[in-house]
């Protein structure tokens, strides 16, 4: 049997991309391995990213790696696909020949025509799951509309474009009968959904429908806008109880002048006035945020101010990181990316200094309670599962000593919390 390895670089909306792309070759008789530890010798794709300069070298010297290998007679094909090809295939098919064919972001489903004695056949899954069978991502658009001055998405995916709703949902439905109990919403921008096929934000109405199957025990939300933000979906996760209390909103900054320059069509009241709104409305959820330091023009009053709102809205999760110039963006184009980079890493040293706190001070305000809680796996002497408040990856984990009980991966159960650290949460099941 062929083999083919997959290699995923990136964000979550890519490793939905690989899993569908492994779907396709394991109907046509291939063996598919993701991420594997040692590579199986006959084919490997390399899903890459192309976000920000960081992301980007990761995926080139990926490439420049198994390239290596390819020579070393160690690989037979290497194929390259996602958003690093989509924007710069020409020159990365000139500087790296050694990789058979590059692919951009949305024609990949081609690589199975390329090859050899094979034809693209219908039916079958539809994803390959690579996450715990338990869970799944579920993309629900591509592209972005909000051309953001330092955001490349645009760029490389192209305007927002929705998937139909019932095609979302008959998604949903073939996952819950392979067992997956808990879905990642991800989008670039969920809160346009539905704007382009219905003429209206649906992604209060997509998450009602997913909340009434049967079977789907979670649904979490990740990446909306401040701007234009659905109300109604506040509604939706107050009165349904399988839809998590957790929101990813990527803020990036808070002062107007920044916020002006990002080109972010919202301003610092409309943020304050937001988050209040959405915890009154939500009692107890978590929020989640992105903010980036460094931004062309940052004064240090500005980052100040920032740090001051770090602390007044004790966000519950918060990731950030320093501005990186991208090829073709607005900033790029109009903007010096004068803030030095030992001065950018500084401040996202300190801003992150100041969210540990933050966090630690959450965890601990949770000892004591009892918290439904799913188990993802073993590692070690613990069980490690996650509460709703808990996004698989990149938020916090519950601990639990194997010793205690035995407990099933993919199963719920009811967690004590007894101790916590900066980041993870300690418990017993009751």
């Amino acid at each position: 049997m062929p083999t083919v390895d997959v290699i995923t670089m990136g964000c979550s909306k890519n490793l939905v991309d690989s899993e569908r792309l492994m779907s396709l070759f394991s109907r046509h008789g291939y063996k598919v391995y993701h991420d594997p530890e040692t590579l199986h010798g006959d084919i490997v794709v390399i899903n890459t990213c192309g976000f920000i300069q960081d992301a980007k070298q990761e995926s080139i010297d990926m490439i420049l790696e198994l390239c290596e290998m390819k020579d070393a007679g160690m690989l037979r094909r290497i194929f390259v696909m996602g958003c690093l090809s989509e924007r710069y295939r020409k020159e990365l098919a000139e500087e790296i020949p050694q990789v058979d064919k590059f692919y951009g972001k949305f024609d990949w489903q081609g690589l199975i025509a390329d090859l050899p004695g094979t034809t693209i056949r219908e039916g079958g899954e539809t994803r390959h799951l690579t996450t715990p069978g338990h869970y799944a991502y579920l993309k629900i658009s591509e592209g972005c509309d909000r051309h953001c001055a330092y955001c490349a998405i645009p760029i490389i995916t192209g305007r927002h474009v929705s998937r139909p709703m019932e095609e979302i949902l008959d998604e949903v439905r073939e996952l819950v009968s392979r067992g997956v109990k808990e879905f990642q919403v991800i989008a670039q921008e969920l809160t346009y959904y539905g704007i382009d096929l219905y003429g209206e934000q649906c992604l209060p109405a997509l998450v009602e429908a997913m909340a009434k199957i049967e079977g789907v025990e979670w649904i979490r939300l990740h990446y909306a806008y401040p701007n234009r933000f659905p109300m109604d979906l506040l509604r939706v996760m107050r009165e349904n109880d399988n839809v998590c209390k957790y929101l990813d909103i990527a803020l990036q900054h808070v002062s107007d002048s920044v916020l002006t320059r990002m080109q972010r069509h919202t301003t610092k009241r409309e943020t304050e006035a937001l988050l209040r709104k959405i915890r009154e409305e939500v009692p107890g959820i978590t929020l989640r945020t992105t903010l980036m330091v460094g931004f062309c023009g940052e004064t240090e009053e500005e980052f100040e101010e920032l740090k001051s709102f770090v602390r007044e809205q004790r966000f519950e999760r918060m990731g950030a990181f320093a501005y990186s110039e991208e090829d073709g963006t607005y900033a790029a184009l109009n903007y010096e990316d004068d803030v030095p980079e030992e001065v950018k890493q500084s401040r996202l040293d300190e801003l992150m200094s100041i969210q540990e706190e933050i966090s630690a001070s959450t965890g601990a305000s949770r000892v004591g309670s009892t918290v439904r809680t799913i188990i993802d796996r073993t590692e070690g002497d613990y069980y490690i599962g996650r509460t709703e408040f808990d996004s698989p990856e990149v938020d916090g984990e519950v601990l639990i000593k194997a010793s205690d009980k035995t407990l099933e991966t993919g199963q719920f159960y009811n967690v004590r919390i007894t101790g916590s650290d900066e980041f993870d949460l300690y418990g017993e099941v009751k």
